[in-house]
């Protein structure tokens, strides 16, 4: 059984690792070489300019305010969907309360209406969601100020996108709304896999519907958790905060650079203003801000493994 073990392994990861590394590890590789360029991205001619970049990027007022934007979304976009999403999760799957002749534990009535409306908005293209956000924080004709004025809040009638201080915030909402819904689904199928035993126990020993989730759910899923907390994590730095914040926003990234991120100035500064040896220079700070975001949220949420 041992005879040629090393070779048959080794035939099959050959061909998947060498993609790998031809289409990830080598376009990695390829950005941090052209960072130390002055490449345009439109001259197969370029030079070696050194760490001039970085010391540029340093220097960048826009740079700073584009990472602070980025973090505050890699902080707070997980912490907040997630929340919701186990929260949901729960009242789904536990929460509901004990009818005569069912289960003792169980969800809320309509759960599985609520599974289809939650995971509604993951059918939908994020740039349509982002446009449908945009027409309705449209500050002349868009849903939410019809809405308020419908009910006599004539007084109350924010810019929303057209506000720096709520630009930003705006944009956060639409990727909550967006994404909470994936992470219900996820969390749901993993509090399903719980035995029900865990639960009556807990509830016979009087513990209530706080107690039971800190003490029974949450540890019993906290890889999954943990799992999920890395994966919005990159999310928000990258792709769908691109997305949002492109296709939602003025400038793209306005009013005043409010609601600019890290990954639609590269970006711009690739596709825009033809330095791409700059925005290189930005990607390769991006990729180090996400590594060390997965690291630091799997080094703190280790803990030791429960089964059941």
């Amino acid at each position: 059984m041992q005879h040629g073990k090393y070779g048959f392994i080794t035939g099959f990861l050959a061909a998947p690792l060498g993609l790998y590394a031809l289409f990830v590890i080598w376009p990695f590789i390829q950005s941090i070489y052209y960072s130390f360029t002055d490449w345009t991205g439109l001259s197969p001619e370029f030079s070696m300019v050194g760490v001039d970049n970085y010391t540029r990027m340093l220097h960048d007022d826009i740079f700073w305010k584009s990472l602070t934007h980025s973090l505050i979304f890699a902080l707070l976009l997980p912490l907040v969907t997630l929340g919701m999403a186990l929260f949901f999760a729960f009242m789904i799957n536990v929460g509901g309360r004990h009818r005569k002749g069912g289960p003792v534990v169980t969800g809320v009535r309509g759960s599985g209406f609520y599974k289809i409306v939650y995971f509604f908005p993951q059918v939908l293209s994020i740039a349509i969601v982002a446009l449908l956000f945009a027409f309705a924080y449209n500050p002349d004709s868009g849903a939410i100020n019809s809405f308020l004025r419908g009910i006599g809040l004539d007084s109350l009638q924010p810019l929303w996108l057209g506000d720096p201080d709520l630009a930003l915030w705006c944009v956060m909402a639409v990727l909550v709304w967006s994404t909470t819904g994936f992470f219900v689904v996820l969390f749901s199928a993993g509090m399903a896999s719980i035995p029900a035993e865990l639960y009556e126990a807990a509830l016979l020993d009087g513990a209530g519907r706080a107690t039971t989730f800190f003490r029974v759910t949450l540890p019993l899923l906290w890889d999954t958790v943990q799992s999920g907390w890395v994966y919005m994590g990159i999310l928000a730095l990258g792709a769908e905060s691109f997305a949002v914040v492109q296709i939602m926003t003025t400038g793209p990234g306005g009013p005043d650079y409010s609601t600019t991120v890290l990954v639609l100035y590269v970006y711009q500064k690739a596709f825009r203003d033809g330095q791409a040896a700059y925005a290189t220079t930005i990607g390769v700070a991006l990729l180090v801000v996400t590594l060390a975001f997965a690291a630091i949220v799997m080094r703190l949420g280790r803990r030791e493994r429960l089964e059941y």
